[in-house]
């Protein structure tokens, strides 16, 4: 696409998420006083998703992992940062429908990720609630820290049992995480604080439907991981799919499982944005793109992160990782600058930059380029490179601390249980 003359260029990027920021950062960067940048988000933060367990496990505070986006953007004039939501894309007339009213672009960047996919039982969400936002993160602490207090009032043994008992479902990453963090506030934050139950005994159950958990990673590492949760307090249940969620627990089939906390790991799907493109999608809803990441109907329509995929080598699309999604959004700011100068696009090189999973305290696995380490090193480098991507100082030197801090003390400081309620003063019932 050529530039249009001596016009202002109006580029769109929907999410601020790794991918989003980024292609932002580099457009306004390039200081072109031909272009005119627009970021929108349904959030005013960008959130560093790797370490939202944290919060849901009362390890950080929302924001020790969150940062402003017009913070993040304050040095690049040319871009507008923008609260709201994207209703409906019509590519034909290059025009977003948005709650902000309709937004027209030259450049369009969609960067939105995914959410969790509940594989048609939508239903279950309520029962089950997945970890992408920080309001879903604040209402699994809140579930979980609340199920202990409750254990510890209840009288019957058989609901004081379920209140002790967690569900993880789900063996990536996330799941492993979660559960392997249960596992630590169980068996150490909370071990003396209570009078009528011992949190030491707190089950905790991870079910993954494959054959082992982080399938993603070599065999030997994802045998060291279960070994790991296991010294936890952690049971791993593979090979088993959750048939049922209700308000009691879970279904395998015809076994059942009471626990009165399920959380939800177990799959990801791209947004539904996406079927108002031109393009074929793949089993995860994400939509597959050209070399250099634009639709092959709509050159100037880019699709980066975990919407996308783009393949990295045949029949491989890069992972839905945060270094992709960085390398993404990049990249595909790089080709609008490219054809603003009447250059050729470069095709989308991803550089791979391996895999890592934290299990619990000093413990954690990473894979690197057919490289494999585990244990206290493993977790010191899991340690530094989530250091190192997170957005602002004051959040680096915050979680830092906040993670010295635990690592001596066994503590966790972000301990509050949040209701959902907000009104103080009672509703005026009309009684006197």
């Amino acid at each position: 696409m050529e530039p249009n003359g001596e016009s202002e260029v109006r580029v769109v990027i929907v999410g601020g998420g790794f991918a989003g920021l980024n292609a932002a950062l580099v457009l306004g960067k390039s200081n072109r006083k031909d272009l005119r940048i627009q970021i929108i988000d349904r959030r005013n933060h960008h959130l560093f998703q790797p370490l939202l367990y944290q919060v849901a496990t009362a390890g950080l505070s929302p924001a020790d992992i969150s940062t402003p986006i017009r913070r993040a953007l304050r040095k690049c004039r040319n871009v507008q940062p923008m609260l709201g939501e994207v209703q409906a894309i019509d590519a034909e007339s290059k025009r977003l429908v948005t709650s902000c009213g309709d937004l027209q672009y030259d450049y369009l960047i969609l960067a939105c990720g995914a959410t969790h996919s509940y594989f048609g039982n939508n239903q279950w969400e309520e029962r089950a609630p997945g970890l992408k936002t920080i309001e879903q993160a604040t209402e699994i602490r809140r579930r979980i820290l609340l199920a202990f207090e409750r254990a510890e009032v209840e009288t019957d043994p058989d609901k004081r049992k379920a209140l002790m008992t967690f569900v993880v479902v789900g063996g990536g990453p996330t799941g492993v995480e979660l559960a392997g963090a249960l596992g630590e506030i169980s068996r150490f934050t909370l071990s003396q604080d209570f009078r009528n139950v011992d949190p030491s005994r707190t089950r905790i159950i991870l079910i993954e439907g494959g054959d082992r958990i982080l399938k993603s990673f070599d065999a030997e590492l994802s045998e060291v991981a279960t070994r790991k949760l296991e010294e936890l307090g952690v049971t791993v249940w593979t090979s088993m799919r959750v048939t049922e969620i209700d308000d009691d627990g879970v279904f395998m089939g015809e076994e059942r499982l009471n626990a009165a906390t399920v959380l939800w790991a177990a799959g990801i799907h791209a947004s539904p944005l996406n079927t108002d493109l031109d393009g074929e999608l793949d089993r995860m809803g994400r939509i597959k793109v050209q070399s250099d990441l634009s639709l092959a109907a709509h050159p100037e329509v880019f699709v980066v992160g975990d919407q996308a995929h783009a393949l990295i080598a045949p029949d491989n699309p890069a992972p839905p990782l945060a270094p992709a999604a960085i390398q993404m959004g990049r990249a595909a700011a790089r080709n609008i600058l490219r054809d603003l100068q009447s250059q050729a696009r470069q095709p989308f090189a991803y550089l791979d930059k391996g895999m890592m999973a934290t299990i619990g305290r000093a413990a954690a696995i990473v894979q690197f380029r057919g490289q494999r380490m585990s244990g206290l090193l493993a977790w010191l480098a899991w340690c530094f490179v989530h250091i190192l991507y997170l957005i602002s100082f004051r959040n680096k030197a915050l979680v830092l601390a906040q993670w010295m801090w635990s690592y001596f003390r066994f503590g966790r400081g972000a301990r509050l249980i949040t209701q959902r309620e907000w009104r103080f003063m009672q509703q005026d019932t009309g009684r006197k």
